[in-house]
């Protein structure tokens, strides 16, 4: 069989985004985003979220980190230390109250610990966090609409183009992976033991971002890290295939990476990991500067390919 990477064919599934998904994903947003409201014709109750300012002291002498400015705190929380909540309610915006407790035997500053203290406190402000409707004010206040109507067509639009975008990403992905079962490939034990290798690494990082090691994920699903690399096999023999066929593209296409192409991959890094050029600057190094030529020179290949594919789209 010889290699081939172009007049490929394929099938392509787009998916329609439906009203029921549109209204989940509002339902989602009024969930993450209460309402707000200003609470000034009654006294605080527990439930209610108060704005303060406080200073705390031991005797006459106030305490490092015991000081704060429109510190926000819902009473009843169990935030604060014992005795603290309880000793604001019942009170308006703008009277001063004087909070006496103990701190707790245990508590985190020897300090402190076991120790009476008093808290200077001034409330600033009380408010209520409630539902919103699914109205216009829903619309403006968290959708940047002017209608509910609006809003619920640019949520169609955003799904339709993110449910599109990764429909694209996959049609990708599998083109890709047909040209590369047809590149005659050697792959060693030791290659393949390296992309194992690399997957568990990958899998290690992403459990790493969620608090947890390999080896809670595997007890976690009765398995073993063993178990656990007979299983990506596949996917690391996977890997490496397209890895050599890209590598074989660039090289009988004469491919490049551009400039532009390199600086919107190095925006799209700082976009993902919330860090400015500058930051990133910092940490660029060669295995970095490899990575993103690699990066662009992927999204060439696979665009290459893409286009010079047949595919049929099924309705």
């Amino acid at each position: 069989m010889s290699f081939t990477y172009k007049g490929l064919h394929a099938s392509y599934s787009r998916h329609i985004v439906t009203e029921e998904e549109v209204n989940r994903n509002i339902e989602r947003l009024r969930q993450q985003n209460p309402r707000i409201a200003v609470v000034t014709d009654r006294p605080t109750e527990n439930g209610d979220e108060i704005v303060l300012d406080y200073a705390g002291f031991c005797g006459e002498e106030q305490f490092a980190g015991g000081t704060a400015e429109n510190q926000t705190l819902v009473l009843g929380s169990g935030m604060f230390i014992p005795g603290f909540e309880e000793q604001l309610l019942d009170k308006v915006p703008g009277e001063e109250v004087t909070v006496k407790v103990t701190f707790p035997e245990q508590y985190h500053s020897e300090d402190l610990a076991g120790k009476e203290a008093r808290f200077e406190c001034k409330i600033k402000e009380i408010r209520v966090k409630t539902e919103y409707e699914l109205d216009d004010t829903f619309a403006k206040e968290v959708g940047q609409c002017d209608t509910f109507a609006q809003m619920q067509q640019k949520m169609q639009e955003s799904l339709q183009a993110y449910t599109d975008q990764r429909g694209e990403m996959e049609l990708q992905d599998r083109l890709l992976n047909d040209a590369a079962k047809t590149l005659e490939l050697t792959i060693t034990d030791k290659m393949l033991a390296d992309a194992v290798e690399d997957q568990l690494n990958n899998m290690r990082a992403q459990l790493a971002q969620q608090g947890l090691t390999l080896e809670m994920y595997c007890q976690f699903m009765s398995t073993t890290e063993e178990a656990l690399r007979e299983d990506v096999k596949p996917s690391a023999e996977a890997a490496l295939r397209c890895r050599a066929a890209i590598d074989e593209i660039v090289q009988i296409e004469g491919l490049e990476p551009d400039q532009e192409s390199i600086t919107q991959t190095l925006v799209a890094i700082c976009r993902q990991n919330n860090i400015t050029m500058e930051q990133l600057k910092e940490q660029y190094d060669a295995a970095l500067e490899q990575a993103v030529i690699n990066s662009v020179l992927t999204g060439k290949v696979m665009r290459l390919i893409r286009d010079a594919a047949i595919v049929e789209e099924n309705s």
